[in-house]
């Protein structure tokens, strides 16, 4: 215990206290280190955020090594700030590279730009979204159909780029899809993973379309891995079913004043409330049971959605 406060003592008190302070400033190249690093330090995050420290805080490096050299003339002081000057370089240089390794075509970056980047997602995610559909962009010709009602499956998560998409059942028109909107997320949102099923709905190329498809199964192995894109994914999801219904419920009503989403199967059944049971006239004694719900004029059933 001696030799160890022995050793503290004389690390503290081995050299004299100050008692004169030097009258004049250290050189401008001292005081421009200390403001490099005062700016880099408040860096954010991200690959540019990691671009801006790294690049003032090696500044800074730099100059205290000039000052050390120059006019301390230490060579422990030169020593360790050019070696952090070379990391903070060596740095800058790997993060250089990672921003260029993520670069996309012009539709993903202008998809990224439109969609992503105004809900802080950074490159890196984006990247994984973005190799999971193949950096594929398909093109949909006019006229031509991307699913038809009750023939095409549901295996795919589709975002329209460009373009626009007509919508009908039985031949009427519903509503249309519109750039950055999902092609068919109600029929996503109305299946669970393990499920299949067929749309409901057909959806035609008003004009020549762009759209990026993720493959149902490839898309719920990144949900998998990542937890932050399932939110992100449901998020975009429920937001664009959203607007559908909005489009959607302005043109369809049902009559006493209900209106149904015939996209949805998984709310058809809750629009409508109970009806009362009926006693029959000439059995007073007996009430019906569970009786079903009664259907407004003008609707039919069909599997797993209602139209007008």
């Amino acid at each position: 215990m001696g030799e160890n406060a022995s050793f503290w003592e004389s690390l503290i008190y081995a050299h004299p206290t100050c008692t004169t302070w030097k009258q004049e400033a250290e050189g401008s190249i001292y005081h421009l280190a200390s403001i490099l690093f005062v700016v880099g330090f408040m860096g954010g995050s991200g690959f540019f955020g990691l671009l801006y420290v790294f690049s003032l805080l090696g500044l800074g490096f730099l100059c205290s090594s000039v000052w050390a050299w120059l006019d301390v003339c230490a060579a422990d002081i030169f020593s360790w700030n050019f070696a952090l000057f070379t990391i903070c370089f060596v740095q800058f240089i790997y993060v250089t590279y990672q921003v260029r390794s993520v670069a996309f075509d012009r539709e993903f970056q202008e998809l990224y730009s439109a969609l992503f980047q105004p809900l802080g997602i950074s490159l890196t995610v984006y990247r994984k979204i973005v190799l999971c559909c193949d950096a594929e962009v398909i093109t949909l010709e006019k006229e031509h159909c991307y699913a038809m009602q009750g023939k095409t499956p549901i295996d795919k998560l589709s975002l329209l780029v460009s373009g626009r998409i007509r919508v009908t059942v039985d031949g009427e028109f519903l509503h249309y899809i519109f750039p950055l909107q999902f092609l068919d997320s109600p029929e996503w949102d109305s299946l669970r993973p393990t499920e299949e099923g067929v749309f409901q709905v057909t959806l035609t190329a008003e004009t020549d379309c762009r759209y990026v498809a993720w493959r149902r199964k490839k898309l719920y192995l990144l949900f998998a891995k990542h937890r932050f894109i399932s939110r992100l994914f449901s998020i975009l999801i429920g937001s664009d079913i959203a607007e559908k219904l909005y489009a959607l419920n302005d043109r369809v009503h049902v009559g006493q004043g209900f209106r149904y989403d015939i996209r949805l199967p998984n709310f058809y059944h809750v629009a409508l409330p109970e009806t009362p049971p009926v006693q029959p006239p000439h059995h007073p004694h007996h009430l019906q049971r569970g009786s079903p719900r009664r259907k407004p004029a003008g609707v039919t059933n069909c599997g797993s959605f209602l139209t007008p």
